[in-house]
């Protein structure tokens, strides 16, 4: 089944792209429906192409030889993952499991090829795609190694109001997807115990709050100046 029109208006792969580029790019893409709970593909799986998350949300995930998990991220709408497939295609180097019933878009790399053959500068467009990706990996990477813990937990809060952000007020956003403390403590390093008291603080000093079990950003400077090396 070919993709709809919010592939165009909402896919972070098109932008920046010509109107008649991005059409057909997008018109190279097929819907994938996952259903939640299903692992969409797993580490060491073939890279056969992109994705994009039209609907609902996904978590990216790596997996010890004991089952343990480590939370990598959480992709909402817009989010596009899978891309470095589209250059070397090499096996995929984490898991992707349907946190929801999820809708994307899959570009299949085959026919990536056959398009950006004939028009070279799609090439260019999606370096930039993951030159964006790897300076994430880079900022992660940082943090992992010289901020303290509730920077790291400030910086998985933005990455989440980043892919769930809805705005409550001009100065206010509602992570609009129920986050666990442990799935933050994946995704910050470091133990729920410990994530769960400066998620307290956060909230006692009204940087955080919580609405109907999601949590809303009230002050994206000191978690921002917080994240910072």
């Amino acid at each position: 089944m070919p993709v709809d029109e919010r592939f165009l208006d909402a896919s972070f792969s098109l932008e920046g792209l010509s109107g008649t580029l991005a059409a057909r790019l997008a018109a190279l893409a097929r819907v994938v429906t996952v259903p939640q709970g299903k692992v969409l593909f797993s580490a060491g799986d073939p890279g056969d192409g992109l994705y994009t998350v039209l609907d609902g949300s996904l978590k990216v995930i790596l997996l010890s030889a004991d089952g343990d998990e480590q939370l990598l991220a959480v992709l909402g709408s817009g989010a596009v993952f899978g891309e470095l497939a589209l250059f070397d295609g090499r096996p995929r180097s984490a898991t992707v499991v349907a946190l929801k019933d999820s809708t994307l878009a899959f570009m299949e790399r085959v026919a990536f090829d056959r398009l950006a053959s004939e028009t070279p500068e799609i090439y260019r467009h999606m370096l930039r795609i993951v030159g964006s990706r790897l300076r994430h990996a880079n900022d992660v990477l940082a943090a992992r190694s010289f901020l303290p813990l509730p920077g790291r937990v400030a910086q998985a809060l933005l990455q989440l109001a980043d892919s769930f952000g809805r705005p409550v007020d001009p100065d206010r956003t509602l992570i609009h997807y129920k986050v666990s403390q442990a799935e933050i403590a994946s995704m910050a390093g470091g133990a729920r115990e410990n994530v769960s008291r400066i998620l307290n603080d956060f909230r006692r000093t009204g940087v955080i709050s919580r609405i109907s079990g999601y949590y809303c950003i009230e002050k994206r400077a000191t978690l921002a100046s917080a994240a910072s090396l």
